[in-house]
């Protein structure tokens, strides 16, 4: 007497087989991963939130990162899911520089590996294809990283002296008289130094990473290429305007104010002026009917 069994598999069978093998797997990656790197995600919040001076913008590059990868991923849900084990190669090394940064106690180390760890995971769970969808979003993870001070010292140094130079130049033209001692502004009222924080250089920073989201965007490669040359020279008048605004008060007799939150509301201002400045040149404009 024969038996027969009728096995018909379901389109798709094998591959929620595998995603619940995988699932354990990755859940205990992440919680892993979540142990591992938090003092480092502690001291990253704790320097994008030290003041608006310093990678300010920092804390927004995470979840907006975020947003792209959905939104693009959003876009092609056709393509397959199955993860890759190339996620290695990234993941790897994001370890390695947390276990020398275990001994260096720099925390910058440790941070770029977390940066360099978050790829490697999404290789793990999503295929090479989904993960080339939204390479731009991930590359920009870098842009979170705060920049050694070693690195932008000169930076700030050339900065401070340009900023007072040209600041030193405008004043007379709305009669106040200056006197231009180094990077110290002397007026016939008090004086205002550019120190490293008055430099501009948060501003070049998050203006810089704004701009390459504004190109990733556009839909030219005259808007992308217009916003990137333009974002430098945009984020460096925004801060001139800036202290120029603080030397007017400084002139007026009310130097005290600098000393309440108008100091660092002015820091502000140098964003609201730089990036809404940046959106537009990226934006597409209007064609207009030929009549």
């Amino acid at each position: 007497m024969a038996v027969t069994a009728d096995v018909s598999l379901q389109p798709g069978t094998v591959t929620l087989s595998r995603d619940r093998r995988r699932k354990p797997f990755l859940l205990l990656l992440a919680v892993e991963l979540a142990l591992l790197f938090g003092p480092t995600v502690a001291w990253l919040f704790s320097r994008w939130t030290l003041s608006v001076w310093q990678n300010a913008h920092g804390m927004f590059v995470p979840p907006l990162v975020a947003w792209l990868a959905w939104q693009e991923l959003k876009r092609r849900p056709d393509l397959p899911r199955e993860g890759s084990a190339w996620g290695f190669v990234l993941l790897v090394p994001a370890l390695a520089l947390h276990a020398i940064d275990a001994g260096m106690h720099t925390q910058l180390l440790s941070a770029v590996g977390l940066f360099l760890a978050v790829p490697g995971i999404v290789l793990l769970v999503l295929v090479g294809s989904r993960t080339r969808l939204i390479a731009f979003p991930l590359l920009l993870l870098v842009c979170a990283i705060p920049i050694p001070l070693a690195f932008t010292e000169p930076i700030q140094l050339a900065l401070r002296y340009l900023v007072a130079s040209v600041t030193a130049a405008l004043l007379p033209l709305l009669g106040i008289g200056v006197y231009l001692e180094g990077t110290t502004l002397h007026t016939t009222s008090g004086l205002v130094e550019i120190a490293d924080a008055c430099a501009g250089f948060s501003t070049l920073y998050a203006a810089l990473t704004v701009a390459c989201i504004v190109a990733y965007t556009a839909r030219s490669w005259q808007r992308r290429v217009l916003v990137l040359v333009a974002a430098i020279p945009i984020a460096i008048a925004a801060n001139i305007v800036r202290v120029v605004a603080l030397a007017l008060i400084v002139a007026s007799g009310r130097a005290w104010l600098l000393g309440t939150f108008v100091h660092p509301l002015s820091g502000l201002m140098t964003f609201a002026l730089a990036l809404p400045v940046l959106f537009w040149l990226g934006a597409d404009k209007p064609h207009t009917a030929a009549p």
